[in-house]
């Protein structure tokens, strides 16, 4: 089993909590995710998606992200990259992730373009060490 340890980002919320960020690398750009552990499933946003690959309107179904609960959409992102992990024709719900960016804008933090959840953190048999800052992912 190889380890890929990937470099984590946290980032203070008014002093009142702070998210993980962690860098991925999605249609040939370096961008960031929140480190979500009470995600049910990985998301991404909306917007950034309809920009990069045509996707399918799913009007029925919903999504709860820590913001809001919105529509989604289903796009087949041809690779994500976590660190050395490459996760190939991932099946992506998309939804607006235009609130936490606003909020993140707000509180003077980077623009993010998913959520990383547990779908992602359970496969690869995540561990997250907090006082390293460092994501710990298996692949066979």
């Amino acid at each position: 089993m190889r380890t890929i340890t990937v470099p984590l980002k946290a980032i203070n919320l008014q002093d009142d909590g702070f998210h993980l960020l962690v860098e991925i690398v999605v249609f040939g750009g370096k961008l960031l995710a929140v480190v979500d552990t009470g995600a049910s499933r990985s998301v991404f946003d909306k917007a950034f998606v309809k920009q990069h690959i045509e996707v399918i309107e799913t009007e029925e179904s919903q999504a709860t992200t820590l913001f809001s609960t919105t529509s989604t959409l289903q796009a087949t992102i041809p690779e994500i990259k976590l660190g050395r992990l490459r996760i190939k024709d991932y099946n992506a719900i998309a939804l607006e992730l235009e609130q936490v960016n606003e909020t993140y804008e707000s509180l003077g933090h980077p623009h993010i373009v998913a959520i990383l959840g547990s779908d992602i953190l359970l496969k690869y048999q995540a561990t997250i060490n907090f006082k390293k800052l460092k994501l710990y992912l298996y692949n066979d």
